[in-house]
């Protein structure tokens, strides 16, 4: 029987990662904060708030699902430390 051994080396040089998601907008909250929208490599959408940190990426993410969010988010951006 022979044992067949991989090099974690060799194959962490194969993985490529995705590219990074490309920011398509930004809207405003009623409170400061902002909604980042991104187009992620596999075509779909993504937000983030920055004023309470909702992440949100389902294939029902659009542009009028963020400016709901926007809408309704009153937390403000945090203070810089």
């Amino acid at each position: 029987m022979t044992a067949t051994v991989s090099s974690i080396a060799a194959a962490s040089a194969a993985f490529v990662p995705p590219p990074a998601p490309v920011l398509v907008s930004t809207l405003p909250t009623g409170a400061g904060a902002d909604v980042h929208v991104y187009r992620d490599a596999d075509g779909f959408l993504s937000s983030e708030c920055t004023g309470c940190g909702e992440y949100a990426w389902t294939l029902r993410v659009t542009r009028e699902f963020a400016q709901e969010h926007a809408a309704a988010c009153r937390r403000p951006r945090p203070l810089a430390a």
